[in-house]
């Protein structure tokens, strides 16, 4: 995985990035508690910084969170309450067990605190959490029940709830704000940047965008329902709108004041656009640091460049992913076909779709549906993992009956050679392997633009010779071992020299496949390691008893 750093969200409101979408369940009484919260628009009035609808005997407000404890000060223990609500005096450390030692688990303590109150009552919910870290916050959600989380994301206020919503961790976004009051969920959507809106809206269905869209400012509202026409996994699905224009008449002064101005509403500052007036076409890019670097009085069009790379609107998120990572880029922007500047991905937006589309190419690897890990693990129900597996399980169950019916038909020569059968297991998972090798090796190459479709003959020549070295080698281990288990001199020859036959068949065929599948428009992840598998048991198989009939005289 490649790890995110979350950025901290703008003065105002209006943070940058984050993902998410699940689901959560729990009892009645539960669910009548936070309906009070989450549709009563009395609590709005108050800051949503109101714990419950009101005082009721016997509630006690929860522990204040402690501050994380700075360099070379002790760490000090939150200041609990009593049943009547009176501070209780704070218990001493056991000698050598300082209470710092106890800060790895106040997340698990924090967690059930929230859920027992939340069973009870909602006081001093959002107090409690207020001092957390952003990302911590975004972890603790995570793991309550949806409904929880929706309460929790209720008790804070709408900044708050921006920062955390706005944080990479995140998961679920668009489920909790369903299930928030419309209002104060449109809040949060306002303070969230253009790609992060589309990210969170677009998974909504179309009774859930009505009922929220509405409750947006009208430009919001209009951006957002422009930004959803785009496809999704496209540049424009993941692009922002919100980047820092330049008219080619500036100065560098003048580029560096306008930059203050509007830098708080920006998504990022470090790349600028110089746009045509009246047309919006791209005349050239300029970063940051070149603007600091110039002199204040030079014209901005001698510092920009005037050819900058760019992608189209619809391209494919992994070609936008691939060419900010050739170039070494921070952001790119993105262009309609008139080549008006419409949005422009950050390199952010691109390490999201690189997890995506590394997890999508490993479970079609594995013969599994794409979307069997949306959701975290032990989110998924049994029902959904089996529905995302079985299809191609049993194609592959079908696909592997060929290799019986190889068997039956050579039923003759195993009954001469009991022998025989004893190696097969040995021999087509070599040359599985070998063929999984070859094709994990090609599949990236394609994927990373080192193989084109006319270096299929090259690719060909150099597996040939590759699968028949490695033939060789375990050819060799195989014959001795084949000696080491009793086996007769003609079955070890067989043995070894179907074992260089197969490893140089599979790593052939291994490397034609992802080739032949990119040919035909077909994802080579899909076909590739499933029919190389099935392919390599039937033919070794036949490789095998063809070679045996040959040295053992059957």
């Amino acid at each position: 995985m490649v790890p995110v750093r979350p950025r901290r969200a703008r003065a105002g409101a209006r943070p940058h990035h984050g993902p998410g979408a699940g689901g959560g369940h729990r009892g009645p009484r539960h669910r009548v508690l936070a309906g009070l919260v989450l549709r009563d628009g009395r609590f709005e009035e108050r800051g949503y910084r109101v714990g419950a609808p009101r005082h009721l005997a016997g509630q006690r407000e929860l522990p204040a969170l402690r501050p994380e404890p700075q360099a070379g000060q002790p760490a000090r223990r939150p200041a609990l309450r009593g049943d009547d609500g009176r501070p209780e005096a704070p218990s001493r450390e056991p000698a050598g067990h300082p209470a710092g030692d106890r800060l790895l688990s106040a997340p698990e303590d924090l967690l059930e605190r929230i859920r027992l109150r939340l069973e009870d009552s909602f006081v001093g919910i959002g107090e409690v959490v207020a001092e957390l870290p952003a990302a911590d916050l975004a972890d603790l959600v995570n793991q309550l029940t949806l409904q929880e989380a929706a309460t929790v994301m209720t008790m804070l206020a709408v900044p708050r709830a921006i920062e955390v919503f706005d944080q990479p961790t995140l998961q679920r976004r668009s489920a909790i704000l369903e299930r928030i009051d419309p209002g104060r969920a449109g809040q949060i959507l306002e303070g969230l940047s253009a790609d992060q809106r589309t990210a969170v809206v677009r998974p909504m269905g179309e009774r859930e965008r009505r009922r929220l869209l509405p409750k947006l400012s009208p430009a919001v509202r209009a951006e957002v329902e422009r930004l959803l026409q785009y496809p999704d996994h496209t540049a424009g699905g993941i692009m922002t709108t919100e980047f820092v224009r330049l008219a080619p008449g500036m100065t560098v002064g003048e580029c560096l004041k306008h930059i203050r101005a509007v830098a708080r509403d920006m998504e990022s500052i470090f790349s600028c656009y110089v746009l045509e007036p009246g047309t919006g076409k791209l005349l050239g890019a300029v970063s940051l640091r070149n603007l600091v670097m110039a002199e204040l009085e030079q014209p901005v069009d001698k510092v920009m460049r005037r050819k900058p790379v760019t992608v189209a609107a619809l391209d494919d998120q992994e070609l936008v992913a691939n060419r900010i990572a050739k170039y070494n880029l921070l952001a790119v922007p993105v262009l309609e076909k008139d080549g008006s500047v419409v949005g422009f991905v950050t390199v952010d937006d691109v390490i999201d779709v690189l997890i995506e589309e590394g997890t999508e190419d490993v479970l079609k690897m594995a013969a599994i549906e794409a979307g069997a890990l949306d959701k975290p693990y032990f989110q998924n129900t049994v029902l959904t993992v089996v529905r995302k597996r079985i299809g191609w399980l049993l194609l592959l169950f079908v696909a592997e009956t060929f290799t019986g019916t190889v068997l039956r038909h050579y039923e003759s020569e195993l009954a001469a050679v009991v022998a025989l059968s004893f190696f097969i297991p040995l021999l087509i998972g070599t040359g599985g392997n070998a063929g999984s090798q070859t094709v994990t090796t090609v599949i990236r190459s394609l994927a990373l633009g080192e193989i084109r479709l006319r270096d299929a003959a090259r690719v060909l020549g150099r597996e040939f010779s590759t699968g028949a070295l490695i033939g060789l080698l375990v050819g060799g281990v195989a014959f001795g071992r084949a000696l080491l288990w009793g086996a007769h001199m003609p079955l070890a020859v067989t043995v070894g020299v179907t074992v260089v036959t197969i490893c140089t068949w599979s790593t052939t065929v291994g490397s034609l496949i992802p080739i032949a599948a990119e040919r035909f428009g077909v994802d080579p992840a899909v076909l590739s390691a499933p029919m190389i598998a099935t392919l390599v048991d039937a033919t070794g198989l036949i490789i095998y008893f063809q070679i045996a009939k040959v040295f053992l005289n059957l």
